[in-house]
C-alpha cells in the first residue's frame, strides 16, 4: 500500500531529526540483498549502536535538505538506497558497512554525511579505514603510560644493581 502524503512527512521530520542530531551519516546501495543478510547487517549495525535505514531517494534528498546538507546529488546515486546513521562514533557506520561489504559485494558506498556537510565516497573509505573511537582512545592511554613506565624500570634497574653488587660481595666473602 502507498504512503499517503502525511506518512511521508512524518517520515522525512522523523529522517531529518536522526540525521541533524547524527555524528554521521553513510549513505549505501544495497540493492540485491536478501533478507536474511538485510537482517545481519541491521544487527550488526544495532550492536554497534547504529541505525541502517531503508529509504526512497527522494525522501532522503528532503530530509538532507532540511537538515542543512544542499549539495547531496541523491538522484545519482545508485541502486535502492540505504542510510546507516551514528549518533556516537563518527567511524561506526563507515567501518560495519565497508566490512559488510567485502562478503556481500551488492552493499556500496554512495556519499555521506559527516558533522552535518557531505563528503565523497574516497572520504568515506578513508573514514572506514580509520580505527575505531575505543582503538585510538587505547592508544592515547598507552602512549601516555609508557614514559612512566619507562621511569619506572630506570629507578627500579638502580635498585638491581645494588641487589646484584650486595649478592657478589656475599658470594665473595
Amino acid at each position: 500500500m502507498a504512503k499517503s502524503k502525511q506518512q511521508k512527512e512524518d517520515a522525512v521530520k522523523a529522517l531529518q531529526e536522526i540525521i541533524s542530531n547524527a555524528k554521521s551519516a553513510v549513505i549505501a546501495n544495497h540493492e540485491g540483498l536478501t533478507v536474511n543478510d538485510s537482517q545481519l547487517l541491521r544487527e550488526k549495525c544495532k550492536e554497534e549502536s547504529v541505525e541502517f535505514i531503508a529509504v526512497k531517494k527522494t525522501l532522503l534528498k528532503l530530509a538532507l535538505e532540511a537538515s542543512g546538507v544542499n549539495d547531496a546529488d541523491v538522484k545519482s546515486m545508485e541502486g535502492s538506497l540505504a542510510i546507516a546513521i551514528s549518533q556516537e562514533d563518527e567511524v561506526a557506520p563507515a567501518k560495519i558497512l565497508k566490512e559488510f561489504s567485502k562478503t556481500h559485494e551488492q552493499v556500496s558506498f554512495q556519499g555521506g554525511v559527516l558533522e552535518g556537510s557531505l563528503i565523497s565516497i574516497e572520504e568515506l573509505t578513508k573514514l572506514a579505514n580509520l580505527p575505531s573511537k575505543q582503538e585510538l582512545l587505547a592508544k592515547v592511554v598507552g602512549s601516555m603510560k609508557s614514559p612512566i613506565t619507562g621511569f619506572v624500570n630506570v629507578l627500579s634497574g638502580n635498585l638491581r644493581g645494588l641487589v646484584c653488587v650486595l649478592n657478589a660481595i656475599k658470594e665473595n666473602k
